[in-house]
């Protein structure tokens, strides 16, 4: 009777870390990013960006990062990508996004913000990946100066490809500076499970 008891609470155990871990992947969807440097993996996060991660998996699931590049990367900092194409025109886009800075997410090494400019509503598609701690991107205020930059996920599998595009060397092109002078390409963006 006894064994049966400790079967059944085995069994009860591992239906509910089962269903827990199929919980938690559908509340935090992961995208997987197939590029020339190699693949890498983010995880969202819907409860602190909603709007953030909703406007990203758009994008994602509209392939509108197939074929863009990793278009500026700044060794030490971060590397920015999902706005240019590989002949380095810029992609056409939705309507930009509310920030979301003030989420509690901090721009803490292998996380991943929205790339926008000194208007803080003006995101759109365009995203970067933190090589290290950047406590200077994060929210401060809700002025001009303080909004930051808004987290919506991280990096889970596959930072050493992340940081191995820092070794590319870069250069100017289009007007723009830390361009990768042999194009780092997202083949692929997907929702994985």
């Amino acid at each position: 009777m006894r064994s049966l008891i400790l079967l059944l609470m085995l069994s009860l155990t591992s239906t509910y870390s089962f269903s827990t871990e199929n919980k938690m992947s559908e509340t935090h969807p992961r995208v997987k990013f197939e590029t020339t440097a190699g693949d890498f993996i983010i995880e969202l996060n819907p409860e602190k960006a909603p709007i953030t991660v909703k406007n990203f998996l758009t994008y994602v699931n509209e392939g509108f990062y197939n074929g863009t590049v990793f278009h500026r990367i700044m060794p030490g900092f971060m590397a920015q990508g999902g706005g240019f194409d590989t002949s380095f025109k810029q992609k056409p886009t939705h309507d930009t996004i509310k920030i979301e800075a003030d989420n509690g997410l901090t721009n803490d090494r292998g996380t991943v913000a929205m790339a926008r400019t000194g208007i803080p509503d003006s995101a759109s598609s365009q995203f970067f990946v933190n090589y290290k701690d950047n406590g200077f991107l994060n929210h401060t205020a809700k002025t001009s100066q303080g909004w930051g930059y808004a987290v919506f996920g991280k990096v889970v599998e596959g930072m050493d490809v992340v940081d191995s595009m820092a070794d590319a060397p870069t250069g100017s092109r289009g007007g723009h500076q830390d361009v990768p002078k042999t194009d780092i390409v997202i083949e692929k963006a997907e929702v994985v499970q």
